[in-house]
């Protein structure tokens, strides 16, 4: 297995680098719209080696969440190593978590040679599988929404990454209301932990945890 791949990019094209390691080029499929090198510079991609009778193909990504996910979405029922990489040359790896949790097949519609049928099997096959708040980005919420400004926003940002989870937009809207006047802090994560708490203590008790889910 050859599970990283460092080297100069000795050529490049629409999806694919071949990489100079040791005196060797190697040719890495690539998902373009993440992976972008010109020939001369030096890249450092995470790997998975897909095996077939009459091929070895080497696919390369960007970061280990995209290594990951590519290897969640092999397991999907007719979804090969292309049709992942396409996946992941469209959407990030916490919209595929995010569309994943509320079992949206909309967003993998988008990708080139996933069909209705395909993109329904994907958004049903990975729920459970992938939790949006493992795979936001640096100064991306849970669920990858875009960041808003003051209170409202983190609000909101916490009401849809709720909803992401599976939980209905009424139930996610109380459980937020309950946690902030239950003292709950008002940035996103720890309004986060507390209305999550909220929802899966016994309603007797759910504003004392609430406020044990602030206070971690």
């Amino acid at each position: 297995m050859i599970a990283s791949v460092r080297g100069e990019v000795l050529s490049a094209g629409a999806g694919w680098l071949v990489v100079g390691v040791g005196g060797v080029g190697l040719r890495v499929e690539v998902p373009g719209a993440r992976v972008s090198a010109h020939a001369g510079e030096e890249v450092s991609l995470h790997t998975s080696l897909v095996v077939r009778e009459d091929s070895l193909t080497l696919y390369g990504f960007a970061t280990a969440d995209e290594l990951e996910v590519f290897g969640i979405l092999l397991g999907v029922s007719g979804v090969g190593p292309r049709s992942a990489l396409g996946v992941l040359t469209e959407l990030t790896p916490s919209q595929i978590a995010q569309a994943a949790a509320g079992e949206d097949e909309k967003p993998f519609r988008k990708v080139s040679g996933i069909g209705p049928k395909t993109a329904k099997l994907i958004a049903v096959q990975l729920a459970g599988k992938l939790d949006p708040r493992m795979f936001a980005a640096p100064g991306e919420p849970a669920g990858g929404m875009p960041p808003q400004a003051g209170d409202a926003g983190s609000t909101v940002n916490v009401n849809a990454a709720l909803v992401g989870l599976g939980y209905a937009e009424a139930q996610a809207a109380e459980a937020v209301r309950s946690a902030l006047e239950a003292g709950a802090s008002d940035d996103e994560a720890g309004l986060l932990r507390a209305a999550l708490a909220l929802m899966q203590a016994p309603r007797a008790g759910s504003r004392s945890a609430a406020r044990t889910g602030a206070a971690r």
